[in-house]
Order: C-alpha cells, then sequence, then structure tokens
C-alpha cells in the first residue's frame, strides 16, 4: 500500500500548530500582572482620583498586581467601577505585555442642587451623582427643590443651557419658583429671570439672547435688574431705581 506522506505531513503540520497555539494560550493565561493604569476618558473634571479607581478595583478582588491573566474577571472589574455613582461608563483590557487597564468616563454634571441639607449634581443622563473632594464643577446652582418632583422639567431646562454656548456662559443658578415655573440667575448683570414654565423655551430664550445681544451692545445691560419672559413672545425688562 503506498503511503500518502502529503497527508501525514499535513497532519503533523496541523498537529504542531495546534501545540503550539495552545502552549502560547497556557503561557498567556499564566502570565503575571505587571501593571495597573487607569485612563479617564473625554474632558477634565476630574471628580475621582486614580486612588479611588484602584481602590475600587481591590475592594472584592483583592490586589490584582502578580495574579496571573487567567484568574482576573475583567467583567467584574468592570462592575466594580461602574458602581461608583460618579462613574458612567468603564473598560477593563490586559494587554499582551501584562498591563491591566482600565478606561474609566466620568458623569458629566450640568446643575448642582442645593436643598439647604444636602447637596448633589445632576448629570446629563439625569441621573445623580455626589460633589467630589477633588473638583468642583461650574454648572448652574438649583435651588427650591426639596424631593425629586419637577426632576423631569429641571432637566430638560439645564439640558438646553447646557448644550447653547451663551447660556452655559450666562446662566449660573436656577430656582424652582412655584410648581413649574423657574426663576434664572445670570452672570452678567446679576439679574433675576423670570422664566416661567418650559412652554415655549426656546422662543423665550431667543428673545433673552436678543435682548442681551442689544443691551451689551449699547451698555445698557446695567441698568436693568430683572427681566420677565412669561409673557408671550416679549421681553419685560424692570430698570434699576
Amino acid at each position: 500500500m503506498k503511503i500518502n506522506w502529503n497527508y501525514i505531513k499535513g497532519f503533523l503540520l496541523i498537529t504542531l500548530v495546534l501545540f503550539l497555539f495552545g502552549f502560547t494560550n497556557y503561557r498567556n493565561e499564566q502570565q503575571k500582572i505587571a501593571t495597573v493604569k487607569v485612563k479617564f476618558e473625554e474632558g477634565e473634571n476630574l471628580f475621582m482620583s486614580y486612588e479611588m479607581v484602584n481602590k475600587l478595583l481591590i475592594q472584592n478582588e483583592g490586589e490584582v498586581t502578580n495574579k496571573t491573566k487567567s484568574l482576573i474577571d475583567l467583567n467584574s472589574l468592570e462592575k466594580q467601577v461602574l458602581s461608583h455613582p460618579m462613574v458612567e461608563n468603564a473598560t477593563a483590557y490586559i494587554t499582551v505585555d501584562g498591563q491591566l487597564r482600565i478606561s474609566v468616563k466620568q458623569r458629566t454634571p450640568i446643575g448642582r442642587i442645593s436643598t439647604g441639607n444636602d447637596s448633589y449634581y445632576i448629570d446629563k443622563q439625569g441621573e445623580f451623582m455626589p460633589l467630589s473632594e477633588n473638583y468642583s464643577a461650574r454648572v448652574p446652582i438649583v435651588t427650591g427643590i426639596s424631593t425629586p418632583e419637577n426632576i423631569d422639567d429641571l432637566y430638560e431646562l439645564l439640558s438646553f443651557i447646557t448644550n447653547d454656548n451663551f447660556l452655559h456662559k450666562q446662566i449660573v443658578g436656577v430656582q424652582l419658583a412655584g410648581k413649574d415655573e423657574f426663576i434664572l440667575a445670570t452672570r452678567v448683570g446679576n439679574h433675576k429671570i423670570d422664566f416661567g414654565n418650559l412652554e415655549g423655551k426656546k422662543t423665550k430664550f431667543k428673545n433673552l439672547k436678543a435682548f442681551y445681544s442689544f443691551t451689551m451692545k449699547n451698555k445698557t445691560i446695567e441698568n436693568y435688574k430683572q427681566i420677565s419672559l412669561k409673557y408671550n413672545n416679549q421681553v419685560v425688562a424692570t430698570k434699576k431705581d
């Protein structure tokens, strides 16, 4: 019987490749974690420190350095970091040279709610987040809210302000006045703006920006103490005494 050496060579080659793959994979799994590197994504708001993230990583798993790759549960590590109220997203992975890398995206606050007894942020997702000892965000201070009620309207208003470059710089305070109405505090002129409810908010803000553009141009902005946007398609400004 004629032996087909090509088949035998092919079989041996496949066996060798599988052996080498398995051996390499085994050695890779047995490689120990050398270092842990934390990267904060997007933005300069470092509400969290690198030490805070490292503490989260070792809460349940213990120290991760010097552990073999096969003992590292990346999914569990991500969940531990995500459990922190200042974290919006977290991704963990291990590099070929044995580095455990954690990419952390922090929440982005759009307002700071002050109740008198407590103070906390509301973020761009409409979620609450605590204040940080490391960084204080420059966002409008919200007063007049003692319970989570009216949060939907507040979130809608703060989101609109945040996404408008002029309003984001100008509006420094938001007060809930009555059930559904708001009073805004400004940076330039230190005005109190009686905004009313959110009905027609786009037109109200458009009229407000036109008013500021006009009064800043002729340098009369400081002559007014209060502005009302409650009335339909009107800006009613009260001069100082």
